[in-house]
């Protein structure tokens, strides 16, 4: 049995081809505190979303990655001091730097994908 953690599903999108989209609708049928960022977007699978990062104020088990590098860099300083245990890099978000910054303050970094770790079992 794996324990509810907070998960930020960050590039959290509303419709419902998008990996994203279905990490969020996953995450929550797993039992997981789903916290959507997405800059328009009021909801997302009736989860209220955040606008950015630096909105949640609560404590971050899992930061799960889908936008790209570009995006990703810019939010570095967000990232860091939203201080998740750990974050999940999805294929497609890959960002050297960001991986190393989080290194460097000790948060781990899984490079994988969100849908697979929780299919199989690996997600906690």
């Amino acid at each position: 049995m794996t324990l509810q953690q907070t998960v930020v599903v960050l590039g959290a999108s509303p419709k419902p081809d998008r990996y994203s989209n279905q990490a969020v609708r996953q995450l929550l049928a797993y039992g997981h505190h789903v916290l959507p960022v997405h800059p328009v977007c009021e909801t997302i699978h009736g989860q209220m979303c955040y606008r950015q990062l630096a909105d949640i104020k609560e404590a971050v088990d899992t930061l799960t990655v889908y936008v790209g590098e570009n995006k990703s860099t810019l939010l570095l300083d967000d990232i860091i001091q939203l201080n998740p245990k750990r974050i999940i890099i999805n294929p497609g978000a890959e960002n050297t730097m960001m991986e190393q910054r989080a290194q460097r303050h000790e948060i781990e970094v899984i490079r994988s994908c969100t849908l697979v770790m929780l299919q199989m079992g690996e997600f906690a």
